[in-house]
Order: C-alpha cells, then sequence, then structure tokens
C-alpha cells in the first residue's frame, strides 16, 4: 500500500508540473450542466469511471463507480493443541517432538489423511463504491478543488479463506474436535459405542485437549474452576480463556472484514488540461481520507470479532490486526484521466 501511495504521488506531481507549463486555463464564467466530462481513475480506491458536470463557476458535482482488481494475498497461521503453545525447538535449535505431533501422526493412522500444523488462508479484496462528491474551486485559475461528499458500498471490503490443500487437515481436525466434544461430554462416538475417559486413546485425547487455530484470548470471558470461581494467575489477574478458531461445518475457516457502508469524504486535488491547445482532454489527481466509520472489524465464521473482542494476538495473526488496527479512516490517493464529452 505504502509504495502504491508513493508511486501514484510521483506520478501525479510529475503531471502537475508538466500541466501547469504547457497551459492558460480560461476563467470565463461557466455555465450550469453547459457541459460533461467522462473520466478513467487509478488508485487506493480501485479503477472506475466518473461523470461531472459544473453547478457554477466555482461548484461541480460528479458521481461514479470504482471496483478494487483481485489479487491474493496469503496468511498462515499455526494449528495448537490444548491450551498451551508449544515450540517446535529447544533451546539449542534442535527439532523437538511437540503435542501436535504425536496427534498428528495418530490421526493420520486413523484417517489416513496427512495433518499439517500450519493453514494457509487466502486475503482477497472485495472492495467498491460507488460515490457523489462535490468539488469547490475558490480560486481564479480553477485548478485547485476542494471536495467533500461520500462513498456508497457493501459493508464487507474483504475476505480470507483456507487454501485448498488446507481441506484435509481441517477435516481431520473436525474429527478430532467431534470426538474429544463427545468425550467430555459422556456422549457415544457413534451409536451406542462409548470411548472410556480413562483408557487409551480416551485419557489421551482429554489431556491433549481440543485441536484448533490459536488466535489469541478473549476480553470479557475467564477461566473458571469447577465452583464456577475465575480463575487468577499470579500476579492476581483474571486468566482469559484463549479463543481458538476452528473450521465450520463443511471443514473450512473464513473471516470477513467490515466496515460501514456509507463513508464521507473529504480531500483536495489539483488539474487541468493536457495540452494548451485543446480543452478536449484533462489530468487531474484526489487526494483525501475516506471515514469508514471508525476501525475496521474482522469477524470468523462463528460470528466472533478478532480485533476488539480478542486480545494477546499472537504471532503473525498479532501482524495483522496491528495494521487493521491503524486505519480508522482510508488514504485516498487518485490518478485521473478525462475526457470532455460536450
Amino acid at each position: 500500500m505504502i509504495k502504491t501511495v508513493r508511486t501514484l504521488c510521483v506520478a501525479a506531481l510529475l503531471l502537475i508540473v508538466n500541466t501547469s507549463s504547457a497551459q492558460v486555463d480560461s476563467v470565463a464564467k461557466v455555465k450550469s450542466f453547459g457541459h460533461l466530462d467522462l473520466s478513467l481513475t487509478a488508485g487506493t480506491t480501485g479503477l472506475g469511471l466518473e461523470l461531472s458536470m459544473p453547478l457554477s463557476n466555482v461548484f461541480s458535482v460528479r458521481t461514479g463507480y470504482e471496483f478494487m482488481p483481485k489479487f491474493n494475498y496469503n496468511m498462515d497461521f499455526l494449528i495448537q493443541v490444548g491450551d498451551t503453545p508449544e515450540s517446535k525447538y529447544d533451546e539449542n535449535g534442535n527439532r523437538v517432538e511437540t503435542k501436535f505431533d504425536r496427534l498428528a501422526a495418530k490421526l493420520t493412522e486413523f484417517t489416513g489423511q496427512e495433518v499439517d500444523d500450519n493453514v494457509r488462508m487466502i486475503g482477497e479484496p472485495t472492495f467498491h463504491n460507488w460515490h457523489l462528491l462535490v468539488d469547490v474551486k475558490p480560486f481564479r485559475n480553477k485548478h485547485w478543488h476542494f471536495t467533500t461528499g461520500f462513498f456508497l458500498g457493501p459493508s464487507n471490503i474483504a475476505k480470507a479463506y483456507n487454501a485448498t490443500e488446507e481441506m484435509q487437515s481441517l477435516l481431520a481436525m473436525n474429527m478430532y474436535n467431534n470426538i474429544h466434544y463427545k468425550l467430555v461430554n459422556d456422549e457415544p462416538i457413534f451409536g451406542d459405542t462409548y470411548l472410556s475417559p480413562y483408557s487409551y486413546p480416551g485419557s489421551a485425547i482429554l489431556e491433549y485437549g481440543r485441536m484448533g487455530i490459536y488466535v489469541g484470548d478473549l476480553k470479557n470471558e475467564f477461566k473458571t474452576d469447577d465452583e464456577g470461581n475465575i480463575l487468577k494467575d499470579d500476579n492476581g489477574n483474571p486468566i482469559h480463556k484463549p479463543y481458538y478458531m476452528e473450521p465450520d461445518g463443511d471443514g473450512m475457516v473464513k473471516a470477513t472484514m467490515k466496515v460501514n457502508s456509507f463513508k464521507p469524504y473529504l480531500g483536495f486535488g489539483y488539474g487541468g488540461r493536457l495540452s494548451k491547445k485543446s480543452d478536449e482532454y484533462y489530468v487531474s489527481f484526489d487526494c483525501g481520507v475516506m471515514f469508514w466509520g471508525g476501525k475496521p472489524k474482522v469477524y470468523t465464521h462463528d460470528g466472533t470479532e478478532i480485533i476488539s473482542d480478542v486480545i494477546n494476538h499472537i504471532g503473525s495473526v498479532k501482524d495483522y490486526v496491528d495494521i487493521i488496527d491503524k486505519f480508522s479512516v482510508f488514504p485516498v490517493l487518485n490518478i485521473k484521466l478525462t475526457k470532455r464529452l460536450f
């Protein structure tokens, strides 16, 4: 994103220098709705088309649609067994066997499927908007404009889902967690067949705990003892319940990023004719911020919001959350090529 914004800034500045040195625009009085412009736009809001008309010599209105081209971003998450994270390596860097390794071997023996401790998820933007903007041109040469208005589009702006090759690990995870749930709740594994919690493999399953993608701890939920008392650590702080992202009924893990559908906009821009010999083509840029109603929210398929309802994020999850947490507004920087239709 930073590289894209930097590139667009340099391109915009070069265009401004070129158009400013090559043109002398008329400042004659503009007739309301006297002409119609069609523009191609490209920038941080995606690619789009826009129509604009003057309301007076100072005000003009424009409307259009833009979409973010689809691209994929890979994100890796670790599968964990039980409440305690385990390292694959000792202090000397030697590979050591973990609970997951032992359990994965048993699951492979039982299901015939290889189970990996890493789940790759694919991030994909779903960002597109319609906009209505009003430009104000207070200066005599009419190159600079200040803009207000809004963008309107779906609240879902991005999604993430597991890669196809992760399905076998996720299905094996679902099978294991289903057995664990029935064992803990004293339900038959199938039919009238029960698994004893006092003999192998029931005792091992209880010892290992559930399997899932450990994301962090639930902010408003705490561990309790058998009498319902909240457990506390050595410093007297309540111990939060861990949150694991587990596959849904289809064996998938998914997440959706959401913002407000209605997004106010404030910005400014600069533009002018491409050539002083013709008033048919124009070039300009817009710079501003889109207010999308606070920080984005990210919901998993089970309804958990992992930005504000989960704390103590770990690993790569923490990196992604830290990035999202900084964007309470969306930076807008677009370049526009305009053709006068009439």
